[in-house]
């Protein structure tokens, strides 16, 4: 009995990971291409993705705060990042794709420092640029 108690426990947190991790056409519309530009307020280097949070003005001057889903860290070290390529305060401009579900949620292709310096955001859109 408590061996079948330990597999089943292995098996759930074997399985959160898998859970976490999805497809772009999952939860992104690649009919829904946004353009913003916001100054960042936090950044989460977490897998399976990392994340950042920028304050963004919409149409009416109304300030919201927008996630944005980048690659693996892993694969944004290959394309040249390093854990302080955004910081807090810092004004981006991100290309990518809206959420499904309609909340402020974006997959990043692109993110645009406020020197002009473009990086590439390791998205899992098929057609993202990987480099």
């Amino acid at each position: 009995m408590r061996i079948l108690a330990t597999l089943i426990v292995a098996m759930v947190l074997g399985a959160a990971p898998a859970r976490a991790h999805h497809s772009f056409a999952a939860e992104f519309d690649s009919k829904k291409p946004v353009t913003l530009t916001g100054s960042v307020t936090k950044v989460e280097w977490l897998n399976p993705h990392v994340r950042f949070y920028a304050d963004v003005k919409d149409q009416d001057g109304a300030v919201h705060n927008w996630e944005f889903e980048l690659g693996s860290g892993t694969s944004l070290v290959r394309q040249g990042w390093t854990r302080t390529s955004l910081k807090p305060a810092d004004i981006i401009k991100v290309e990518g794709f809206l959420a499904r579900d309609g909340s402020r949620l974006v997959n990043a292709v692109s993110v645009s420092t406020a020197d002009g310096k473009k990086l590439f955001a390791g998205s899992s859109f098929e057609g993202a640029p990987k480099q």
